[in-house]
């Protein structure tokens, strides 16, 4: 046990979004190289110092889909450790509407191709999926699991560190 001069270290997760985008019995999908293997993902990233939450998961759609989407609820939060780099990953799952598509914009470096899929063939990918969140949102969004947007708050300055 450590005594009360030693410090200890700041647990540190990656913070995350993620949007399930629905168009009918359909989800957006992320084709993308990562360490030199092809996974599939929601569109997804990290948050940047900064940001809220809410326009993180807005700019990551629209930098790896080039769809414009409006968010309509946080599904949920859900942590995990990755087995890609083996840190904590804090994801807050959003759920979205797509409103526009862009072709014509350049993709994130590493996303190869978009995707509209049904969720049996998303679980069909199995270990093909970059976490075992892409399913658990889609699950938990299919379920009802739906909170309003105004449960974030982001108090954010000009400067994040004054």
């Amino acid at each position: 046990m450590a005594d009360s001069l030693t410090p200890r270290a700041v647990w540190s997760p990656h913070v995350t979004v993620a949007c399930v985008v629905a168009d009918g019995d359909r989800y957006l999908i992320v084709e993308e190289l990562v360490n030199g293997r092809l996974v599939y993902n929601q569109p997804a990233g990290h948050l940047e110092n900064g940001e809220n939450l809410a326009s993180a998961a807005l700019r990551e759609t629209l930098e790896e889909t080039g769809w414009t989407i409006q968010l309509e609820h946080l599904i949920g939060v859900h942590q995990w450790r990755s087995t890609e780099h083996g840190d904590s990953v804090l994801r807050f799952s959003f759920a979205g509407q797509p409103l526009s598509h862009d072709p014509l914009r350049p993709l994130d470096t590493g996303i190869s191709r978009v995707l509209w899929l049904t969720r049996a063939e998303i679980a069909a990918l199995g270990a093909q999926l970059r976490s075992p969140l892409v399913l658990l949102s889609i699950d938990a969004w299919l379920a009802g699991q739906r909170l309003p947007l105004s449960v974030l708050n982001s108090q954010l300055t000009e400067d994040p560190y004054p």
